[in-house]
């Protein structure tokens, strides 16, 4: 298991992740097995989406923003309850296979940290097995 931060720099962010978690991966010496990429954090999220055109990015965010606000009829006190919400919907964990010392994604795939709470610095969990 390794353990990561990174520094996020606004509220609401998702940074590209992919060769930081390659790098461990290829650390890791395993050629073939799976990686698990897990977020121990209420208010962020890891996810896989398209890294080719950055609108993608800030359409998910767009979205997540008009769905759930910041500002709404929340009863948590601390004033980030759309944070939870949103990591909750994003998911704390991405599992990708491993083959030849190499992340499987598609064509167009990344893995992004996702900030719903920032900025702040966080921790990323990376845990690669072998097959």
């Amino acid at each position: 298991m390794q353990i990561v931060t990174i520094e996020t720099t606004e509220r609401n962010q998702m940074i590209d992740i992919t060769s930081m978690v390659q790098a461990k991966v290829k650390e890791s010496g395993i050629k073939d097995g799976i990686c698990y990429v897990f977020v121990p954090h209420t208010t962020a999220a890891v996810t896989i989406n398209e890294n080719a055109d950055p609108d993608v990015v800030r359409d998910i965010l767009n979205i997540l923003r008009k769905l759930i606000p910041h500002k709404d009829d929340y009863r948590h006190i601390e004033g980030n309850s759309d944070a939870h919400v949103k990591a909750a919907l994003m998911g704390n964990i991405a599992t990708v296979i491993v083959n030849d010392g190499k992340l499987v994604l598609g064509t167009w795939q990344s893995l992004f940290f996702c900030e719903f709470d920032g900025p702040r610095r966080r921790t990323i969990v990376i845990k690669v097995m072998e097959d």
